[in-house]
C-alpha cells in the first residue's frame, strides 16, 4: 500500500470549468473530472479543488554523485541528496524507472515526508542540495517549492523531461540552480510514438530555462534505429549551438533494453562516438558519452587550449586543470560552477 499523505494539498496552476478542472502545469492541459486523475497520475479532481495527489510521497532516496544526474559542469566531484516520487507526464516506452514513473500514486509503496523532514534529511546527510529526480519532478512542483522554502540555502537540482508550461517553469527556475533536461529525440514523430508528447514543447521549455539563467545540461539517449540517425543528431547539435550556446554540456547516453523496448539492442559504441563527432563538428564545446567507459568521452577539456581540466573514470573525479572556473593553463573561463 502507498503511504497516505496526512495533508491534502491543493494543486497550483489550474482553473475550474464547471465540474472539470483544467490543469495548467504541462502542455497536455488535462481536463480532469471529479474523482479522475490527469495523465501524470499526480493530479486528482476532488469536489472542492484539484489535488496534488503525490505531495510528500517519496518512493526513492539516495545520496548520489552529482555526475550521475548527469551534471558534469555543476559542482564537479560533489554528492547530492536525491529524491523521487511516482508518476510522469510522458509514457516513454524505454523508461528504465517505469516501476515508479508509470505507477499510479496508490499502487506503489511510498513514504510520506513533509518538506521540513526532507530538508532536514538533506542537512543530516551533509549534502549541499537536493536533486529531484528518478521520476518526473515537475509534476511534484508544489512539494519542491515548499521543500526549498524550508531551507533556501540548499541547492536545488531538477532532472526533468522538460514537459512543463512556461509559467510554472519560470516559477521553478526561480528556485532551481541546475537542470539536466532530456532531449529524447529530435523529431516530433519519435516523441509522439515513443514518449506521448511533442518535441516543440520540450525545446521551448529548454529555451525558457536558459533564459532564466539556470545552469542547464542536456541528455540525449541514443536508441538504435529510432533516434540515432546522423541527420537527426546533426539537427539537434545545430539547434543547441544556435538557440542555446556552444558551451551547453551535451551528454549522449547509451541505451540498454528496458520496459517495452527490451528487444532493441544496446547502443553500439561507435554510434556514440559518431554522435560526439557530429556534435563537435557543429561547434559544441562540451560533449560527453554516458553509460559507457571510454578513453576521453567523460573528460572535460578547455575549448581554447585543449588542456584536460577534469578527468573522469565512471564517477571517480579528478580536477586536474582548474583554478576556480578557469583553465589553469590559458586562464579561459569555462562554463563550470564550483
Amino acid at each position: 500500500m502507498a503511504a497516505i499523505s496526512p495533508v491534502r494539498m491543493e494543486a497550483r496552476y489550474y482553473e475550474r470549468d464547471g465540474d472539470v478542472y483544467i490543469c495548467g502545469l504541462c502542455p497536455h492541459r488535462c481536463r480532469i473530472g471529479i474523482g479522475k486523475y490527469g495523465r501524470c497520475g499526480a493530479r486528482r479532481g476532488d469536489p472542492d479543488y484539484l489535488v496534488a495527489d503525490t505531495y510528500g510521497r517519496v518512493s526513492s532516496l539516495c545520496v548520489d554523485p552529482v555526475e550521475k544526474k548527469p551534471l558534469y559542469h555543476y559542482k564537479p566531484g560533489s554528492r547530492i541528496f536525491s529524491v523521487g516520487s511516482v508518476g510522469c507526464n510522458m509514457t516513454c516506452k524505454h523508461c528504465q524507472n517505469y516501476s515508479i514513473s508509470q505507477s499510479p500514486a496508490g499502487r506503489k509503496r511510498t513514504t510520506y515526508k513533509s518538506p521540513q523532514d526532507l530538508a532536514a534529511m538533506c542537512n543530516r546527510e551533509k549534502s549541499d542540495g537536493i536533486a529531484f529526480t528518478y521520476n518526473e519532478p515537475t509534476i511534484w512542483i508544489e512539494y519542491i517549492q515548499d521543500t526549498m522554502r524550508c531551507d533556501p540555502e540548499l541547492d536545488c537540482v531538477i532532472v526533468t523531461n522538460g514537459l512543463i508550461c512556461e509559467k510554472p517553469l519560470r516559477d521553478l527556475c526561480g528556485i532551481a540552480d541546475a537542470m539536466n533536461i532530456d532531449v529524447k529525440g529530435f523529431t516530433d514523430e519519435f516523441y509522439m510514438k515513443i514518449c506521448g508528447a511533442h518535441l516543440k514543447d520540450v525545446l521551448d521549455a529548454i529555451k525558457v530555462a536558459k533564459d532564466e539563467g539556470v545552469h542547464i545540461e542536456l541528455t540525449y539517449l541514443l536508441i538504435p534505429g529510432h533516434n540515432d540517425s546522423p541527420d537527426e543528431i546533426k539537427a539537434f547539435a545545430e539547434w543547441v549551438a544556435k538557440e542555446l550556446s556552444v558551451d551547453v554540456p551535451v551528454h549522449f547516453s547509451r541505451f540498454h533494453p528496458d520496459n517495452e523496448m527490451n528487444t532493441v539492442p544496446w547502443t553500439p559504441e561507435e554510434s556514440l562516438e559518431k554522435a560526439m563527432d557530429i556534435a563537435e563538428a557543429a561547434g559544441l564545446r562540451h560533449v560527453y558519452l554516458g553509460n559507457i567507459i571510454s578513453d576521453d568521452g567523460s573528460d572535460t577539456f578547455c575549448p581554447e587550449c585543449g588542456n584536460v581540466v577534469i578527468k573522469r573514470t565512471g564517477y571517480l573525479i579528478d580536477i586536474v586543470g582548474l583554478i576556480g572556473d578557469r583553465c589553469s593553463s590559458c586562464r579561459t573561463r569555462l562554463n563550470i560552477i564550483r
